[in-house]
């Protein structure tokens, strides 16, 4: 991706203060009398200089003709949870989650509301996530007993692992599972070989579901630390022999070559930060870069193309703003463009017992006739 899902950040080095007595200069630099012996001056070293960010690739946008596809809106697409997964309860801006063996309380500023379940319910949690409530925002695990830093999950019959992250994360984003269940039917549904390409691919859950089903996938991802735990998850479903390719790049880049390749894919997963840095230092700024991204995901899109699937988390917009970019960056394509928002519902601590809908992210979804 054009950067990580959530960027990793490097605290900033502070240095110790001298201590003692300083001696006194003269307007000459010369040094004066020091009552005091001093402690040896530290060499002082030039700074080195930031690196330097590596030119953004671009191209202009290709003139679009012909009518806009049909609209679907407002679409809601809910998840209840699936597999290892459920949503337990939401409010008071934090929501209660079952992953695995492990309940977890994390922020969510969505969740307005007062809780279903009693608080010594929520107490009861293997985890709990604290500090920084943005969503790119860093901080800290609470656990009430010793935990491994993974552990093994499962979703829609791919095994992976989840990981407790400095920001709040756990390696998977549930409800991208309507997206996940949609591209595993439509690839198992067409009965001939689907390309696939994960932008933003992060810890490959969604490739690996799209290369279990039987496609051929192309992962993206800037980040070499999420690279290696979706190689990690790849060894764990046990999806060795699956053609996954695993490209560190920045987004951009990759598909700007792609497209000058003439390089085509049945199913385009995209699913960017708001802002982040590649690997070189790119800067990617949802609302500056999208257009152009999605421009060149047409173009990459095949012949029998099934879908282009675009997600958007964390963003002061409607998802009216990402439905109209979807239809006039497919004008003249045939098919419809789909939009609305990803919500998961509350499934109680039986996982069976409906509450309410939370919202998580926005959406929009060309699909073919």
């Amino acid at each position: 991706m054009n950067a990580l899902k959530n960027k990793e950040r490097r605290p900033v080095q502070k240095t110790r203060s001298e201590g003692g007595n300083r001696p006194s200069y003269g307007h000459d630099g010369a040094k004066r009398s020091a009552p005091v012996k001093q402690a040896p001056r530290l060499q002082e070293k030039t700074a080195k200089p930031a690196p330097v960010a590596a030119p953004v690739e671009t191209r202009a946008l290709l003139p679009r003709s012909g009518e806009r596809p049909p609209e679907r809106v407002p679409v809601i697409l809910e998840s209840s949870g699936a597999g290892d997964f459920h949503l337990i309860d939401s409010g008071n801006a934090l929501k209660l989650e079952q992953y695995g063996p492990y309940r977890i309380v994390r922020p969510e500023a969505q969740a307005l509301w007062q809780p279903s379940l009693a608080g010594h319910v929520w107490e009861k949690a293997d985890a709990v996530f604290t500090g920084d409530t943005d969503e790119d925002g860093m901080g800290r695990w609470r656990f009430s007993e010793a935990l491994g830093e993974t552990w093994p999950l499962s979703l829609l019959g791919v095994d992976f692992l989840g990981r407790f992250t400095s920001f709040r994360h756990v390696g998977v984003f549930p409800e991208q599972i309507v997206h996940w269940e949609w591209m595993k039917s439509r690839i198992e549904e067409v009965k001939r070989p689907v390309k696939v390409l994960n932008l933003f691919g992060y810890t490959g859950v969604a490739s690996l579901v799209a290369a279990a089903a039987g496609a051929e996938v192309t992962h993206v991802d800037a980040s070499k630390k999420a690279i290696g735990w979706a190689r990690e998850n790849q060894s764990l479903a046990r999806l060795d022999k699956a053609p996954i390719r695993w490209i560190c790049e920045d987004a951009m880049k990759f598909i700007l070559r792609e497209e000058r390749r003439g390089n085509r894919y049945d199913i385009i997963l995209t699913d960017p930060p708001k802002f982040g840095r590649g690997p070189n230092g790119e800067v990617w700024q949802l609302f500056d870069h999208l257009p152009l991204m999605l421009d060149i995901c047409r173009e990459l899109l095949s012949p029998k193309a099934i879908g282009l699937v675009l997600t958007a988390y964390s963003i002061r917009a409607s998802f009216y703003s990402i439905h109209e970019l979807m239809r006039e960056t497919m004008r003249g394509a045939g098919g419809a463009v789909e939009s609305g928002e990803l919500v998961i519902r509350e499934a109680g601590l039986d996982g069976k017992t409906p509450g309410r809908a939370l919202s998580t992210s926005l959406f929009s979804r060309w699909v073919p006739a």
